[in-house]
């Protein structure tokens, strides 16, 4: 299934892609949020099937994100080779893990802002992985896969000067306010058969910027959702953000970061396009 949600911020319809059109799902679920994912999306088949889910028209509304405000947003760092290699890091022998706000999460083509203050900026386009069933202490990584409900186009923004120059943990760049566009949808993992083969792509104004694949990752989804469980619960509607490959600005020459009037394009295959204008914050 094909899961969006469309409309004003805090009143966003969730909708499901069915025979070339939006649908409307709330008959059958009040929002795509931990209930629905995990354990609601049975009656979601069925209503289709049965032709209760009326059409919708989407293309004046606001495309919001996906998920509704997830309980927790866990992300993993430095896992892509390349991207370890270009900001001078070692290879991580575990995963490295930071938490970001959730209230970061926004829709994908929601202006992100700029804090005030930041001269780091930074873009970083990354595979979002929700979670559609409790997951603790999971005994192999063969076993994760059961435990997750889709994939979805994740924007992981970053403040490299709040993260890296400024003391703390690297939370402190990463929970400013917009810094998780998410979406256009989320795709069920029943149609993702390899999350390990998708393409990701990320332009600004234009200009390539990142191109890489998930079959990178240091570690892959099944691992990375294992070792989460040994250290805390997943619940469903929680969103992980498994890294970013080389390209970003800390990586590059210069002082490409992002500005105001700068317009980001992201891309992963099979889980659609954002695109996001910068503006001062």
């Amino acid at each position: 299934m094909r899961l969006a949600r469309v409309g004003e911020i805090g009143s966003e319809t969730p909708v499901v892609w069915h025979e070339g059109a939006w649908r409307d799902l709330r008959s059958v679920a009040r929002d795509i949020n931990g209930a629905l994912l995990g354990g609601g999306l049975e009656s979601v088949a069925v209503a289709l099937a049965a032709g209760q889910l009326p059409r919708i028209e989407t293309a004046d509304l606001r495309v919001g994100a996906p998920i509704a405000r997830p309980g927790k947003v866990v992300c993993i760092g430095l896992n892509y080779r390349d991207h370890a290699r270009e900001t001078h890091a070692a290879i991580p022998e575990e995963p490295v893990v930071f938490m970001k706000d959730p209230s970061t999460v926004q829709g994908p083509f929601d202006t992100v802002l700029i804090p005030r203050g930041s001269q780091k900026t930074d873009w970083e386009v990354e595979l979002g992985v929700v979670i559609g069933r409790t997951a603790r202490y999971l005994a192999s990584p063969a076993a994760a896969r059961a435990f997750v409900a889709g994939y979805v186009l994740s924007h992981d923004v970053s403040e490299r000067e709040f993260q890296l120059e400024r003391g703390g943990q690297w939370d402190k760049g990463k929970s400013c306010e917009t810094f998780n566009p998410l979406g256009p949808w989320l795709l069920t993992a029943d149609e993702v058969p390899d999350p390990q083969a998708l393409e990701l792509r990320l332009e600004v104004n234009g200009v390539p910027r990142q191109s890489g694949s998930t079959a990178d990752m240091v570690f892959g989804v099944d691992h990375i959702v294992w070792y989460l469980s040994q250290f805390m619960v997943l619940h469903p509607g929680d969103l992980i953000n498994t890294g970013t490959p080389a390209g970003v600005a800390l990586g590059l020459p210069g002082n490409p970061y992002l500005r105001p009037g700068d317009v980001v394009e992201l891309t992963i295959d099979g889980l659609g396009t954002a695109r996001q204008h910068v503006e001062a914050a």
